[in-house]
Parts: C-alpha cells; sequence; structure tokens
C-alpha cells in the first residue's frame, strides 16, 4: 500500500481496515488539498483565493439520517427517540466493512487533529475521507497539531466519510442511502452517501455532548463565547436568525469561539479550531471579520458566482440558502489563540422574539436559566419558509436539540450547578420585536441592543432598580445607559395594552406546552419557573 505525507512510523490506514486503497495522502497541507481538489476538477479558486465546492445532493445536515450504534454502553445514558435513533451494533459492523471495501483501489486523505483547546479534555481525532476538500474542512474546522505531535500521533476517535458509497437502506439499516453513525464503544463516526461537510463537524459534537457531561462533569454547550481585555469571558446563546453571530463578534472583544465550547471547573474552552459561517447575503458592511476571512485557505460551500467571473454572489441562493464558509479562527483577526476563557461572568440567552411579548434585556435567577435553557425559543417571522405567513414559535432544547445524546435536564442541571458555585449573570436578549407583533411593531434597534449588552458586560445594570414581568416572571431594569425607559418594559410600547396581555398569554401557553416533554425529568425549582398562564385573557 502507497502511504504518503507527515505521520506517526506505525500509523496506516490498514489499521482501520482500509487495507487495499490505491493510496493514503496523510495530513498534507491546505495547500496541498486545494490543489489535489483543483486537479480533479471538484473545486475552483475565487478571486480572493477561497476554495469553491459544491456538495451536490446534501446542501445540509440529514437529521433523520443520524443514528447512535445502541449497546451496552449507550442503551440506558442516551436519550433515544427522533434525535438519537438507535442503529444495531451488527448492522454497523457489516456497514463499515462495506464502505472499506468501496475504498478499495480509491485514493483517500487523511487529517490527524483534535477537539478540545483545553489539555485536560483534548480529543485526538483521525479524520480519512474520500474527497480531498473534506480533510481542507477537517483541517480548518479541528485544532491543528504541531509536525512533533503528529509524529506521535494516536487517535482516540476516527471519522471516515464515504460521499461515495451508497446504502442499500432495507439491507443495511439506513433509512436511505445516506447515513451519519455515531458508535460510542468503536469511537467511530461513519458518514456515507453524503458530502455535506457539516455532518464531519457534528459529528464530533455530538460525541463531546456525550463524554463530558456524562463522564466528566464538564458541561457542553452549543454557543459562541468572547473575552473582554480585563479577562471577563462572556457566552451567547441562541438558535438561527438571533443575531448570535453578530453580537459575539465584538470589535472591543476577543473571539474564543463562534459555535461549540465546553465549561470545566476552570473554565470555558472552544471545541474547534475554525469557524463554519454562514455566507448568504454576506457583505463587508455588515460581517467584515468573516468578509475578511474568506481567502486561500477556507473552503466556501455552495455559492454562486457572478456570471463570467470568478467573484462570489452571496446574494444568489439558487443551490441553497444554507452557503457555507469554513476557514481557520486565526482567519479572525481578534481571535483568541488558545482558545480559552475564564469562568464566565455573563451568558446571554438571545432570542428573536416575533410576537413583541419578551423584554429586550431581563436578568434570571438559575432556576429561569435552567428553564429557558431547556427551552431554547425564538420565532420564525412571516415569509422565511414556505407557508409561513405569521409568526411561529420555535423551540430547541438547549439551543441545540438536534446535537444532545442526553435528556436535555442533563445539561440544564449541570449548567444550574455551575451557574450557582461561579454567581453568573445570566440574561435574557430579545433581539425581536417591539410594540406589537412582527407586521405591526418594529424591530429592536441593534444598537439598543448593544449598548443593553455592553451595559450588561460592564456592571452597568448591577445598581439599577428591576421590575417584574407579570407573566414571565422576569426581572426588567426600570433604566439602561444610551436605551430609552420606555422600550424596557414591553408591554409599554403596545398601544393596545389588553392586546399585549392577549399575546403574553398566548406565548406563556406555548412554552408551557412545549416543556411537557421534559417535565418529568425536571427539578422542582425549573418546573417553578414556568410563565404564568392566566385563565381567560
Amino acid at each position: 500500500m502507497n502511504e504518503f505525507g507527515l505521520k506517526a512510523k506505525e500509523a496506516s490506514v490498514a489499521s482501520l481496515g482500509l487495507k487495499h486503497v490505491a493510496a493514503a495522502y496523510w495530513n498534507l497541507s491546505p495547500a496541498e488539498l486545494v490543489e489535489e481538489t483543483l486537479l480533479s476538477g471538484e473545486g475552483t479558486l475565487t478571486d480572493t483565493g477561497a476554495l469553491a465546492v459544491d456538495t451536490l445532493e446534501f446542501k445540509g445536515r440529514s437529521p433523520k439520517d443520524r443514528f447512535v450504534v445502541c449497546d451496552a454502553k449507550t442503551e440506558h445514558s442516551v436519550w433515544w427517540g427522533d434525535i438519537n435513533i438507535k442503529f444495531d451494533p451488527a448492522k454497523f459492523d457489516l456497514l463499515y466493512d462495506k464502505v472499506a471495501a468501496y475504498l478499495m483501489g480509491r485514493e483517500v486523505y487523511v487529517k490527524d487533529c483534535y477537539a478540545c483547546a483545553d489539555p485536560n479534555h483534548r480529543l485526538n481525532i483521525r479524520v480519512v475521507t474520500e474527497l480531498p476538500w473534506q480533510n481542507l474542512f477537517a483541517n480548518n474546522l479541528f485544532l491543528r497539531p504541531s509536525k512533533e505531535e503528529i509524529l506521535n500521533f494516536t487517535p482516540e476517535w476516527t471519522i471516515i466519510a464515504a460521499p461515495g458509497f451508497m446504502a442499500v437502506a432495507e439491507k443495511d439499516g439506513t433509512r436511505q442511502h445516506n447515513f451519519a453513525i455515531l458508535n460510542f464503544t468503536k469511537k467511530i463516526i461513519l458518514i456515507g452517501g453524503t458530502a455535506y461537510t457539516g455532518e464531519i463537524k457534528k459529528g464530533i459534537f455530538g460525541v463531546l455532548n456525550y463524554i463530558l457531561p456524562h463522564e466528566r462533569n464538564v458541561l457542553s454547550m452549543h454557543c459562541s463565547a468572547n473575552i473582554g481585555k480585563e479577562g471577563d469571558t462572556a457566552i451567547f446563546f441562541g438558535l438561527s436568525g438571533t443575531g448570535k453571530t453578530t453580537l459575539s463578534a465584538d470589535p472591543n472583544r476577543g473571539l474564543i469561539g463562534d459555535d461549540e465550547h465546553g465549561w470545566a471547573d476552570n473554565g470555558i474552552f472552544n471545541f474547534e479550531g475554525g469557524c463554519y459561517a454562514k455566507c448568504v447575503d454576506l457583505t463587508k458592511e455588515k460581517e467584515p471579520q468573516i468578509f475578511d476571512a474568506i481567502r486561500f485557505g477556507t473552503l466556501l460551500e455552495n455559492i454562486e458566482f457572478f456570471e463570467g467571473t470568478t467573484t462570489v454572489d452571496y446574494a444568489n441562493i439558487k443551490k441553497t440558502e444554507n452557503t457555507r464558509a469554513a476557514y481557520p479562527l486565526n482567519f479572525i483577526n481578534n481571535a483568541v489563540e488558545p482558545s480559552l476563557g475564564g469562568i464566565p461572568k455573563n451568558i446571554f440567552f438571545l432570542t428573536a422574539d416575533a410576537f413583541g411579548v419578551l423584554p429586550p434585556i431581563s436578568r434570571l435567577t438559575v432556576g429561569q436559566a435552567m428553564y429557558h435553557f431547556i427551552s431554547g425559543y425564538t420565532a420564525k417571522v412571516a415569509g422565511t419558509e414556505v407557508g409561513v405567513t405569521e409568526p411561529q414559535t420555535t423551540f430547541s432544547a438547549c439551543f441545540g436539540k438536534a446535537f444532545l445524546p442526553l435528556h436535555p435536564t442533563k445539561y440544564a442541571e449541570l449548567l444550574g450547578k455551575k451557574l450557582r458555585e461561579n454567581k453568573v449573570n445570566v440574561w435574557l436578549i430579545n433581539t425581536g420585536w417591539s410594540g406589537g407583533a412582527y407586521g405591526v411593531g418594529s424591530r429592536i434597534k441593534l444598537k439598543f441592543t448593544r449598548a443593553m449588552i455592553t451595559a450588561a458586560l460592564t456592571g452597568k445594570l448591577d445598581n439599577v432598580e428591576f421590575e417584574t414581568h407579570p407573566v414571565f416572571g422576569l426581572a426588567m431594569p426600570k433604566s439602561c445607559p444610551e436605551v430609552p425607559s420606555e422600550i424596557l418594559n414591553p408591554r409599554n410600547t403596545w398601544a393596545d395594552k389588553d392586546a399585549y396581555d392577549a399575546k403574553a398569554n398566548q406565548l406563556a401557553a406555548a412554552f408551557v406546552k412545549n416543556f411537557n416533554q421534559y417535565a418529568d425529568n425536571a427539578s422542582a425549582e425549573i418546573l417553578a419557573a414556568a410563565p404564568r398562564v392566566a385563565v381567560g385573557v
């Protein structure tokens, strides 16, 4: 077997059962992986030097085709259901052998990398891919070992990604021809039938969401994080459209990471070594850091060019709205390396409440923080999806339900424990509507949201007077620097107060209904933080 590149002396893909591949290319540089992609005709260089590729059939993850092997290790610990779908261990072994047979006679690319910037929780990963640009993705998104570390590298987990292999559902135990399967006993992630690289990234996120809370008492989080000049760390949770990327990308603060973090006894740490940023409607004016990061070494997925050029048209979503850029964290000019921070002083839950009910900023008790963490609320507005004609509630447990191998209350209880031990401020920030629901009211101005977050970060809300929201029980400041006081209590911004009360009750009922699915596992403290639904309003 021909194996080329930098690797540990004894390392070989034969140890993974890949004994008859045509060649294995180990730890190629980004430039070499770009060259391999261009030579194969699978990519194009943009005018900024980034490599643009098409992920073909799948332009996003396929949650219904994500499985977890159910065995002695996972049977009684994993939260089984439509998020974690059981897969038979024997079927996994057979499918693994089929993928190995498929890769016979083909070239493969191997990247040694790791997750978790905290050396106490480092997870060594070996990524074997069919395509060179998948390996570039792994290089960009995971943490990159030194040459000396590679020469002594021992992987704990292995990812094998073969997009050209198509499963036969009725024989292989899958739902259709594509799959992403986590095997916690064998420490393997097996991916086939899809070239979408997000399956690689989120596969390891799922692994860490199991290992860290379940085995190490470390809270895993789907969030962004930054750090101030005085060393104060802040965390931002929020679903798509809430402003998480925009609000955490503060030029006056260092970026620890934009998506996945752990919270250990000594502080927080980034899981990743890069960013996987959405590119739809990207401009230098709106997102200068992301725009400038798209250069040689960056992988662009599913974008379109202006006709006759290699200039990216970020507004063109002909292929998908989920256009992406994958680049190393150090492509961001204010990135912190290593990606570590202390115990957070402030945590922000971001929601774009299209009903105009929630206050623009409120302070949460520990019980409320756990309740809203499990709820993971935001709202879709009319026009964002086909058939959405009025605001719709969206709940995603722990702001990342799709990636949770454990029951959401496990993460919430661990969050509550850390909040109590460290006296952390938790804030609920509504980046959505005020003065009425979407279509009547107006979106809260970004400059006001930024001012409120700055006030919280700098302690300027520590000694102001607060009032309590009558339905949600949230503590709302009566004043905030550089923010009009009249917008701080959302009821005051509505012309029709009765209409506000009715809408607040409607949203509270939606919260309670959503939470019913978790109530049996929730503590009395969490249950007591539910909003009060009035009868007959």
